[in-house]
Order: C-alpha cells, then sequence, then structure tokens
C-alpha cells in the first residue's frame, strides 16, 4: 500500500503517483542522451519527488536505501580488483586458453566460458568484457575468426554467468524479489541465463563462420594485463575507449595453424598471491552459498585479507571499487521505494492487470526491460521492472520465478548493442575490420535481439509454466 499522503499534497493537480512515474522517465531519458550517472540523477528525484509530492521526510527517503546490496556491491567489486592486481584473472584466462590446445573452433567458447566464469564469481559485466574482449578480438584477427562471432561471444558469455547468487545481477534480483515476498529460486535465475545465453551462443557459432574453423589449430599464449595495458587504447565511432589492445603474442604463423608457434611463451609461474586469491574466492562462494553468511562482509574480509599479504601492491584496489555502479543502484532502488511509498507500484499493477491476460502482460514487461535496457543500465532496469511486476505477480495468475528470469534475460541480452558500454568495448577493441561497417554489423545484430529476444525468454520461461 502507498504511503498516506497529507492534505496539501492531495490537493496538488496532479497525482503522487503520476509525478513518479513522470520524474522515472525524466530519469532514463536525461541518463540516455547525457552523461550523468543515473543513480544520482534517481537520488535528486527521489528527494524532491519524495518530500514536494509523496509527503515523505528525508528520515522516511533513507530508510528505502538499499545499505546490504551497497555492501554486497563494494565487497565483491573490492575483491574483483585484487583478484586483477595480483594477475589472478590473468592466470585463469591464460589457463583457459591453454586447455582448447590451440583448436581454433574452441576458442570462441574458451571466450565466452571466462567471460561467464568472471561475471559468476563477481565481477562486473563491462569489467569482464573490458578484460577479455581485446584477447578475443586479438585471437579474431590474427586467425580469421568473424569479429562479430567472437565479439558477441563475449558478451553473452558475461551475461550468461552474470545471474549467479554471488555475482551483482544475481544478487540484486534475488534481494528484490525476497524483499518483495515473491517465490525465490535463485539457481533458476542463474542457470536460465546461463542457457539461454549458451542457446545464442550455438547459433552464432553456426552462423557466423565456426563451422569452417574446425579442424584448425593456433599457439596458445596470451598477453597479460600489465602487457596489455601498455599498448595504446583502440576507440573507435562514438564508443567509449576500450581496454588497451596487447601486443599479438598468440603464435600460428599464416593464422591457417600451420605456421610455427613463434608466439608461444613459456608458462609464468604461478604466484602465492594468486594461489591465496584462488582459495579466497572459493571460499566466498562456500561461505555464502553453503553456509548462507552475507556475501558483502565475506567478501570484504576475503579482500582486506588478501590486502594484508601485499598491502603496498593493493593499496589502490579501493579506488578501483566500481563506485559508479554503486550509486547507480543505490539511487535508482531508493527512489524505487518512493515509487512504492507514493503507491505507483500498486497503480502501475492495477493498470497492468487490467489488461486482463496474464501471459500478454509478462511478454509486455519483458519488452520494455529489453527496449530500455537497450539504451540504459540493464542493472537498473532490472530493478524497475521486477519492481512494477510486483503486484501482478503477486495475483499468482502465473508463475513468478518463470516471469523474473524472463524480465532479468530481457534486460541483459540487449547488452549487445554498441550503445551499452559491453558493446562499445566490443566496438572499440575490434581489430583489422572497418569500423563503420563492423558498426553496422553490430546495430542490425542487436536489432535482431531486442526484437526476438524478450519474445524467446518470454516463449521459453513463462509460456510453460515450469518455472
Amino acid at each position: 500500500m502507498g504511503r498516506p499522503v497529507s492534505a496539501d499534497v492531495e490537493e496538488l493537480p496532479v497525482s503522487p503517483e503520476v509525478v513518479t512515474i513522470l520524474a522515472l522517465v525524466a530519469i532514463f531519458a536525461i541518463a540516455t542522451f547525457l552523461p550523468i550517472n543515473m543513480g544520482a540523477l534517481a537520488f535528486v528525484a527521489a528527494f524532491l519527488v519524495g518530500t514536494l509530492s509523496v509527503g515523505l521526510t528525508t528520515d522516511d527517503i533513507l530508510a528505502g536505501f538499499p545499505a546490504e546490496l551497497v555492501v554486497t556491491l563494494i565487497g565483491v567489486t573490492y575483491l574483483f580488483a585484487i583478484a586483477q592486481n595480483n594477475g589472478t584473472v590473468d592466470l585463469l584466462v591464460r589457463g583457459a586458453v591453454r586447455l582448447v590446445g590451440g583448436y581454433v573452433a574452441a576458442i570462441p567458447w574458451i571466450m565466452f566460458a571466462v567471460t561467464a566464469l568472471l561475471t559468476a564469481i563477481g565481477a562486473l559485466s563491462p569489467a569482464a568484457v573490458a578484460i577479455v574482449a581485446p584477447i578475443a578480438l586479438g585471437f579474431a584477427s590474427r586467425y580469421d575468426i568473424n569479429p562479430l562471432l567472437m565479439g558477441m561471444m563475449v558478451v553473452h558469455g558475461a551475461q550468461g554467468g552474470g545471474f549467479s547468487p554471488i555475482s551483482v545481477y544475481g544478487v540484486t534480483v534475488n534481494e528484490i524479489v525476497d524483499a518483495e515476498g515473491l517465490p525465490s529460486s535463485p539457481g533458476a535465475v542463474f542457470l536460465g541465463s546461463l542457457f539461454f545465453n549458451l542457446a545464442i551462443g550455438v547459433v552464432l557459432f553456426l552462423v557466423f563462420g565456426g563451422r569452417r574453423l574446425l579442424g584448425r589449430r593456433v599457439g596458445t599464449a596470451v598477453p597479460t594485463h600489465a602487457e596489455r595495458a601498455e599498448e595504446p587504447v583502440a576507440s573507435g565511432h562514438g564508443a567509449p575507449p576500450g581496454p588497451a589492445v596487447g601486443p599479438d603474442t598468440t603464435g600460428g604463423g599464416d593464422g591457417t595453424g600451420e605456421g610455427p608457434d613463434d608466439g608461444a611463451t613459456a608458462p609464468q609461474p604461478v604466484t602465492f598471491d594468486q594461489v591465496l586469491t584462488l582459495v579466497g574466492l572459493v571460499t566466498v562462494a562456500v561461505l555464502a552459498l553453503v553456509f548462507d553468511l552475507d556475501i558483502g562482509f565475506v567478501s570484504i574480509t576475503v579482500a582486506t585479507v588478501l590486502a594484508l599479504f601485499a598491502a603496498a601492491r593493493h593499496k589502490g584496489a579501493v579506488s578501483q571499487i566500481s563506485w559508479s555502479t554503486v550509486l547507480l543502484i543505490a539511487g535508482v532502488l531508493t527512489f524505487v521505494f518512493v515509487l512504492q511509498e507514493a503507491g505507483t507500484i500498486d497503480y502501475v499493477g492495477e493498470a497492468v492487470i487490467g489488461l486482463g491476460i496474464p501471459l500478454l502482460i509478462a511478454l509486455l514487461l519483458c519488452y520494455i526491460g529489453g527496449v530500455v535496457s537497450a539504451f540504459a543500465s540493464s542493472t537498473a532496469i532490472i530493478g524497475v521492472a521486477i519492481a512494477l511486476a510486483v503486484p501482478f505477480l503477486q495475483s499468482g495468475d502465473i508463475g513468478a520465478v518463470g516471469v523474473v528470469v524472463a524480465l532479468s534475460v530481457s534486460s541483459t541480452i540487449v547488452d549487445v548493442s554498441p550503445f551499452s558500454t559491453n558493446g562499445a568495448l566490443v566496438l572499440a577493441n575490434a581489430q583489422g575490420v572497418d569500423r563503420d561497417r563492423f558498426y553496422k554489423q553490430m546495430l542490425a545484430y542487436a536489432g535482431i535481439v531486442v526484437a526476438a529476444g524478450p519474445f524467446l525468454a518470454w516463449l521459453v520461461f513463462v509460456v510453460p509454466g515450469w518455472l
């Protein structure tokens, strides 16, 4: 139920519900066209709309601040920053590439798996793509792999692992679901996203030339993060600068797999810090998933212990915490709380339920999440979309878990768009391509995903009613 408003507020010509909806539209519009953090805009809207239209005090508004989620975001991104600084992430990437034994056809799948692993253990999706995309697209250029295939495999891999119970997306969705008292299934959300993106990967592989790569072999060396950082940054066609693209050390002569392994380098020794970090990551997973301890506090604890063993090296890790994402999620969810207090969630929910066809309602919500997310923050859209669906899901006319999975998938698979951070990173790091043409290819692919993705997610997770 919405919070009762004062008599003065009730006399306003526009109801609080409509004011909050207009504010929400304004937030997304401004953040889409101007480089302003959506979370900062949401905090401003929460303060102004909450106090002037809804009749809340600042203490009331702060009651909606998602403190537990903020601690989680800080903890997992701090831990991941340390893992990246001490070379543990590079260790995982190099080890994964060597696992394929030099088979070219397996490299896109390894890149999918590595980005999925990175997001599953707590990396933000753009961070994982920023690390893997330069390597993946370097391989694509060297060994004549379709760059669209390779780039999209990286993005879909990041989304595939992005809903694990200890990931940023996963924690965000599961906490919203629990807070609203909806049926919760973290495993279904994670596996649903993973297998959906995996299926897209299979289609990509078959359509964009994966079969012709079968049987070819190359060397397996890969540049480290430090080596890549020394190279100039690539950029292109209005995209934000991507991470540095390192020297080509992938070996393989003429790119057919028949030349000498001239780029191979001796395996680098595993350091004590890296072993300790791997143990720490496993410890976080066990304590959070098996013993149900708070993932945020556990991550900060493990990160601090790792920092104690190499304090000088990790003194800058705190600055690598994704504070912009913390601000984004905290601001948006605080404004969602104001929406709830104003009665907007119930207002929209009743309007949606008034359509009378549960399956149609679910499909509409999936498309809203997908289309808006193609131009705005997926993390923010997930929170808003699930919140708006709450009254509809509480009616019990349709499986709540299936709708949550479909909304989660619909709001993230569209990150292949060159207007999103992930898509822009792929565009910026493409090598040996006509950048304008590659941009148009990405745009066409993103259009297909936006048009078909939400429908397929709805068809798979909602229509059968098995979740």
